[in-house]
């Protein structure tokens, strides 16, 4: 599953708010003008030019490639709303500040190869002794969790995403947690963590390997950057159950990776039917990870909100005894722990939220007693179906990047990478 995905599932998604591309009038042209138009020096900078922004001639070829200084950018094809037909040209470089960069558009018959720094990987299996395969999409209903099939039918719990820094799973058997990967290595995980030598679902990413573990306890939280709703009374309501529970409180759960390539994987989640104190809303969710970032976006939208309805992002605080820091930068604001939030408390883990702040409101702890404990609950103020992106951290001491070990160093890395998030690009077409 190492080759980009051709078959997406339809999504009302916006990639485009760290790109900030401005439509132009479609031309004849050939030139791609990338402009920085911040003072910040930005590495590995996530751009996505719209379909519409290109001007199409199917004479030259199926695959726009851009050309920058006689080296072709690393780039992919994007079918966001799935009706066969890409949407957006997808790519990740770096930038001087103010930098203008003038890329030759070129286009291929065959997509271009590029080295691969990001994975989707989702494997199921249909009945308890039959082995693991791989898939792309699932379709999860409310009687269909783990408890109550009496097996884990999925590789990994769930699906996984990464980039060459650092990877994450979510809980598809009706948890929905977030997990983080520490990943030692920048190469992609083996496909078949997770599964045994038979096909078996297995737990064997627990344990140190050459390219990493699982090192992130969530117990009966929503992991790193999962989210909730805040109902009257200042009720909790989980989005999904525990491990212990036999019934959903999610009718049905449809899950499709929506691509995976080079540059860019994007998975989507559609929760139909989530009750929540006495009310039925329907959420929508989409994981977005590129190159160069300890961590990855994540966007999400509620319908069916009523009166004082507030969404939560959640924030594990399970083995952190150190204090909170919440701190403005940029567009956002920076949750920020560093502890050794790992497993026994092993390792030193420093972990992160960064939220807009323009619909930042606030924070609570989540109770010590329910279907949602141990967490810290960012408070964000949307309205229905109106979606929201923010970005879940992980950074290791065992990664690339052993500084992280250091407290500070953390703290001014997330910081720094929410300043560089809401760097605009502005894209034309001449």
């Amino acid at each position: 599953m190492k080759s980009t995905i051709k078959l997406y599932a339809p999504i009302a998604f916006s990639i485009l708010v760290f790109a900030n591309c401005n439509a132009q009038k479609k031309t004849a042209g050939n030139t791609i003008v990338l402009k920085n138009t911040s003072n910040l020096e930005l590495s590995q900078k996530a751009v996505a030019i719209k379909r519409t922004q290109l001007s199409l001639n199917k004479d030259l070829g199926k695959y726009p490639i851009l050309i920058y200084k006689n080296d072709t950018i690393p780039a992919q094809v994007n079918d966001l709303d799935g009706d066969g037909k890409w949407d957006e040209l997808f790519l990740v470089t770096d930038f001087s500040p103010k930098e203008e960069k003038k890329a030759a558009l070129n286009w291929s018959n065959t997509d271009p190869k590029f080295p691969v720094k990001t994975s989707a990987r989702f494997g199921k299996r249909e009945g308890k002794n039959l082995p693991v395969h791989p898939d792309t999409q699932e379709v999860l209903l409310a009687n269909q969790v783990h408890k109550k099939l009496g097996y884990q039918k999925y590789q990994t719990d769930g699906p996984t995403w990464e980039n060459d820094k650092v990877g994450f799973r979510h809980y598809l058997d009706g948890r929905n947690c977030k997990d983080v990967f520490g990943k030692k290595t920048l190469g992609i995980t083996p496909e078949d963590v997770g599964i045994n030598d038979k096909g078996a679902v297995e737990d064997n990413y627990h344990v140190m390997h050459d390219w990493g573990r699982d090192i992130f306890p969530v117990g009966n939280s929503a992991g790193l950057g999962g989210f909730a709703l805040l109902t009257e009374n200042n009720k909790v309501n989980r989005l999904g159950i525990l491990g212990n529970d036999t019934i959903n409180n999610i009718e049905k759960t449809t899950f499709k990776i929506v691509s995976e390539g080079p540059v860019n994987s994007v998975l989507h989640y559609n929760y139909q039917n989530w009750e929540a104190a006495g009310n039925k809303y329907q959420a929508q969710e989409t994981a977005s990870i590129w190159p160069g970032m300890y961590g990855y976006k994540n966007t999400v939208s509620v319908n069916g909100l009523k009166g004082n309805d507030t969404l939560l992002i959640t924030l594990s605080n399970l083995n952190n005894q150190n204090p909170l820091q919440v701190i403005d930068s940029g567009d956002f604001v920076c949750f920020i722990q560093h502890d050794k939030l790992t497993y026994e408390r092993q390792w030193i883990l420093g972990t992160a939220v960064i939220i807009p702040k323009n619909v930042y409101k606030g924070y609570i702890e989540a109770p010590k007693t329910g279907q949602l404990t141990d967490s810290y609950l960012i408070k964000v103020s949307v309205k229905n179906n109106e979606e929201v992106s923010y970005y879940p951290i992980a950074g290791w001491e065992l990664s690339a990047d052993k500084n992280f070990k250091d407290s500070a160093y953390f703290t001014t890395y997330v910081t720094t990478l929410a300043k560089q998030l809401s760097a605009k690009i502005k894209v034309e077409a001449k």
